[in-house]
C-alpha cells in the first residue's frame, strides 16, 4: 500500500469528516478506506483521528499532519499540472493582501486577467492598510509599498515606489513655493496620523523632517483630497498622484531634495516551495509593473 495514496486517504476523511464520504467520493467500501488509515497510524506511531460510528475528530497530532500532507498534495498537483498539456497550469486558493488605496488602483484591475489565464485559481482579496500577518491569518502573499521591516519574510521587489511633496496651484499662489527644506516649517503640511517624518536626501545625506499643521489624518487617499483642495502640502506617492501632477492639479516641490525611491514588494512566508498559483501571480504583477506603458496607462485611467 503506497504512502501517498494513504496520506491521500488521510486528507480526504479529515476534509469531509466521514469514512463513508470519503469512500463514496473514490468509489471504494469504507472498509478499504479504514485499512489505508490503520496502516498509517501505525507506520507513523501515533493517532491521527478519534473514530466513532458518527463521525471522525483529528487528534492534536493529526491536525498538524493534515497541514502538512495538504501542502504536499498542492506542491504535487502544482508539480504535475506545470507539465501536463504541454503547460503551466495552477489550481487553488489563494489569499492576497494590499494597501488599500494601493491596491485599489494597482492590485484589484490586475487580478481579472490572472483569473482568466488560471481559471482554476480563486482569489481573496484583503485591501486594508494595517499590517496583516501572514502566518497566523493564512495569507499566500502580501503587496507592500515602502521599507520592508519584518526580515521573518522572503520579499520579492515589484517595482520602484518615489514620493514627492505636492501641492495644488492654489496653495502655492496663496502660500508661496517652498525652495528649502527649512521653509516647510512655515507652510502647512498634511500630516499622516504618527508618521515618523518625511523623508528627503540634503546632498549625500538622507534626513527625516517631522511636520506639522492644521490637519492631521491616518488616511493618505483623505490627505491626497485635502492637498487638492488647496488644504497644505503633502508627501504623496507618485502612484497615487501620477494623475494629477499630468494635468496641473497638483505642482511638485522641493524637487531637488526627494529621497531616492523606495520599493513595491511582494512578500509571502518562508517556505521552501512556493506554490504555482503564488509564483504566478507575482510573476503577472512584476511584468506588468515592469512595463513602463502600464504606469502611464494607469495613471490616466
Amino acid at each position: 500500500m503506497g504512502r501517498l495514496k494513504q496520506i491521500e486517504t488521510f486528507a480526504s476523511v479529515a476534509s469531509r469528516g466521514s469514512l463513508t464520504a470519503a469512500a463514496a467520493a473514490e468509489g471504494v467500501a469504507p472498509g478499504v478506506v479504514s485499512r489505508r488509515l490503520d496502516a498509517l497510524e501505525a507506520r507513523l506511531g501515533v493517532k491521527l483521528l478519534l473514530r466513532t460510528t458518527r463521525r471522525v475528530t483529528l487528534t492534536f497530532e493529526g491536525s498538524a499532519y493534515l497541514e502538512d500532507c495538504q501542502r504536499i498534495l498542492r506542491e504535487l498537483g502544482d508539480a504535475e499540472a506545470s507539465v501536463s498539456l504541454g503547460g503551466v497550469k495552477a489550481r487553488g486558493h489563494l489569499r492576497v493582501s494590499a494597501p488599500a488605496g494601493f491596491g485599489r488602483r494597482h492590485v484589484a484591475p490586475l487580478v481579472m486577467p490572472f483569473l482568466d489565464a488560471n481559471p482554476e485559481v480563486t482569489v481573496d482579496l484583503d485591501l486594508s492598510d494595517r499590517l496583516v500577518d501572514l502566518v497566523n491569518e493564512g495569507v499566500d502573499c502580501a503587496i507592500r509599498v515602502g521599507e520592508l521591516s519584518d526580515s521573518s519574510l522572503v520579499s520579492i521587489r515589484l517595482a520602484e515606489n518615489r514620493r514627492v511633496v505636492v501641492a495644488s496651484p492654489d496653495y502655492l499662489a496663496r502660500h508661496g513655493m517652498p525652495r528649502a527644506l527649512a521653509d516647510l516649517a512655515d507652510h502647512r503640511c498634511l500630516s499622516l496620523g504618527q508618521q515618523r517624518g518625511w523623508l528627503f536626501r540634503d546632498g549625500e545625506q538622507a534626513i527625516s523632517i517631522k511636520v506639522s499643521g492644521q490637519f492631521e489624518c491616518n488616511d493618505g487617499a483623505v490627505l491626497h483630497e485635502w492637498a487638492l483642495a488647496g488644504r497644505g502640502l503633502a508627501w504623496r506617492s507618485l502612484w497615487e498622484v501620477g494623475e494629477d501632477l499630468q494635468r496641473g492639479a497638483l505642482i511638485p516641490v522641493l524637487q531637488a531634495f526627494a529621497a531616492p525611491p523606495t520599493g513595491i514588494y511582494a512578500v509571502f512566508p518562508q517556505r521552501k516551495y512556493l506554490p504555482l498559483r503564488v509564483r504566478l501571480l507575482i510573476d503577472h504583477l512584476k511584468h506588468a509593473y515592469g512595463n513602463p506603458d502600464y504606469w502611464k496607462t494607469a495613471l490616466a485611467a
